[in-house]
């Protein structure tokens, strides 16, 4: 039979945030960041090394088959398993997602943390999860950490073997409240908005000192329990990447109004006493931290108070499963 195996990873959401490449190459971040991993936004692939279609990797997505730089993304991903698998066959590639593409809501860190799982074996690798960690990073650098559930660590290191995600262990009640203000594409990827940021921007430099103290802080929080100086703290660290964004030359903008009219709606709702501190990916959808036992009264609020936004809850999701069609 042909090798064929299928896996399922959910999307995660980084509370300490990466955004900047120490090696481009290999996918280390110049910082090591903190997510959280969700449920009920996941992504399931298949992969067969049946040697694809006319010589070629066949990809399909969500029923369409993608051509140009995201064929040769999942072509060169494919590549790296093909190279330490030592076999040659191209593959046919099957994925479903309900994660709204490059909309700023982490579709690859599923994605590939997915494809990493369902391709390593059905290459016949039987990979330990920090292993499949530093393989889904080659892909996509936030994939390292779906494959971990609940609260997962991002090591930046220096090199391939010391790049790398591990779980974390947190008493914290946490959940995460997703505000969908626009599902299109953005207008610049993630990777060409990180060169430009670290290239031109003369804030980036100070964020990347103040994201490491960002982090210990975070670290330290969620040891002691202490949910309101964690939520400050990820407010702070994800305000300061888009501050450094948009200092860029030219800027790099990612919000909308309604981005804007969330986020004030975030601080109104904590001023009222609700557990509530916003985070913002490389997009202008809103994601807000908060205590489980809080989630559905938050959720409800940002529905009144933002009407027309898409307002989903969602609690820690688990790691990447193989062998799964749904999450």
């Amino acid at each position: 039979m042909t090798p064929t195996a299928t896996a399922s990873a959910n999307t995660n959401i980084a509370l300490i945030k990466y955004w900047g490449k120490a090696d481009e190459s290999l996918t280390i971040p110049t910082t090591s960041s903190l997510s959280l991993t969700l449920d009920d936004t996941w992504t399931t692939t298949t992969v067969c090394f049946d040697g694809g279609s006319a010589g070629e990797d066949a990809v399909t997505i969500n029923g369409s088959s993608p051509s140009g730089t995201e064929l040769a993304r999942v072509s060169r991903f494919l590549d790296l398993v093909r190279g330490v698998a030592g076999q040659s066959a191209k593959a046919s590639v099957t994925s479903a997602s309900t994660v709204p593409l490059a909309a700023g809501l982490a579709s690859s860190a599923a994605g590939f943390a997915a494809l990493a799982a369902a391709a390593s074996r059905a290459a016949g690798l039987d990979l330990d999860d920090r292993a499949l960690s530093r393989l889904a990073r080659r892909g996509s650098g936030s994939a390292a950490r779906s494959i971990f559930g609940g609260l997962v660590l991002w090591n930046a290191g220096t090199d391939d073997e010391t790049s790398y995600a591990e779980p974390v262990e947190a008493a914290l009640d946490l959940a995460m409240v997703v505000v969908v203000v626009s599902g299109r594409h953005k207008t610049i990827g993630s990777t060409q908005a990180m060169r430009e940021t670290m290239r031109t921007s003369p804030l980036y430099p100070a964020w990347v000192a103040s994201s490491r103290q960002d982090l210990s802080v975070a670290l330290a929080a969620v040891r002691s329990g202490d949910l309101p100086r964690l939520g400050e703290v990820v407010e702070a660290n994800a305000l300061g990447m888009h501050a450094a964004m948009l200092t860029s030359r030219p800027g790099i903008m990612y919000w909308l109004p309604r981005t804007v009219e969330v986020l004030h709606t975030v601080r109104a709702l904590r001023d009222e006493g609700l557990p509530a501190w916003a985070t913002i990916d490389a997009g202008p959808n809103v994601k807000v931290l908060t205590q489980g036992s809080s989630a559905e009264q938050v959720a409800a609020a940002l529905r009144e108070r933002v009407p027309g936004a898409a307002v989903s809850l969602r609690h820690p999701g688990a790691g990447v499963r193989s062998g799964e069609a749904v999450s």
